[in-house]
């Protein structure tokens, strides 16, 4: 058990635009949020709460034994939600950390839920997060797969992320990193980080963690074998009803 006593977070929330009502989406009889709660669970880092947008969403998770919080619609991000949440839930400020898991990924290894949290062990860190090997070329020049530009020592599989961009970077030879969008965080860095205002670049390449970067906070990334299956479209919906079919 680690000094820090985390906990998990999943933010979730009805409106989506490719995928209306996606938390609450059916996969063998269960709402897809139940599937990702339990896959939380089943990590063993520590208490797994739900923090829900949406009445239905808490709900739907009571309903299945497990713990759910209400939150402001109106967040502009998951990470101001997570907050929201863990304030509410722990005013005493028990938990050192908490691990942010998307409410989209039914089919995620509980052991990449742990992988994340582990470079929070080193006291510097302020925010780690996971990173895959691309493997297919044609995700190197996707701007919709963002790339981490992290160096790897060898033989180690936690490194300091220096960037990250939707842009094929760094050049030369080499491996590239899809980054995958888990982050735990030092609690102090995570009120921190949602206090802090849209950074510049941020704002350029639409994505949220370089606000961390862009005002000096440290995010060290975790290397894993597999992207975890993000649910976004019907079709992504199909895929996770395969994988997680009754064999």
């Amino acid at each position: 058990m680690s000094s820090l006593n985390p906990v998990v977070v999943i933010p979730a929330r009805l409106p989506a635009t490719r995928l209306p009502n996606k938390p609450l989406a059916d996969i063998h009889g269960e709402p897809m949020i139940v599937h990702v709660w339990r896959r939380a669970v089943a990590a063993g880092i520590g208490p797994v709460v739900v923090a829900a947008a949406d009445r239905e969403i808490a709900e739907a998770i009571i309903a299945h034994g497990g713990t759910a919080v209400l939150t402001d619609p109106d967040h502009p991000s998951g990470s101001d939600r997570v907050w929201e949440a863990l304030e509410k839930i722990d005013p005493e400020r028990q938990f050192g950390a908490v691990v942010n898991v998307q409410g989209d990924l039914p089919t995620i290894d509980p052991a990449i839920i742990r992988a994340v949290f582990e470079p929070l062990d080193h006291v510097g860190v302020d925010i780690s997060t996971l990173v895959a090997e691309i493997k297919v070329e044609e995700e190197r020049t996707n701007p919709n797969v963002v790339k981490a530009v992290v160096g790897f020592a060898p033989g180690t599989n936690v490194g300091r992320a220096l960037y990250f961009t939707r842009a094929t970077a760094p050049w030369g030879d080499g491996p590239h990193y899809h980054h995958i969008g888990l982050y735990a965080y030092r609690r102090d860095a995570l009120r921190r980080f949602v206090g802090l205002k849209q950074g510049i670049l941020e704002q350029r390449e639409k994505l949220e963690q370089l606000r961390a970067l862009e005002n000096g906070m440290r995010i060290d990334c975790a290397l894993v074998d597999t992207v975890p299956l993000g649910v976004d479209t019907p079709a992504d919906l199909d895929r996770a009803r395969d994988m997680l079919k009754p064999r």
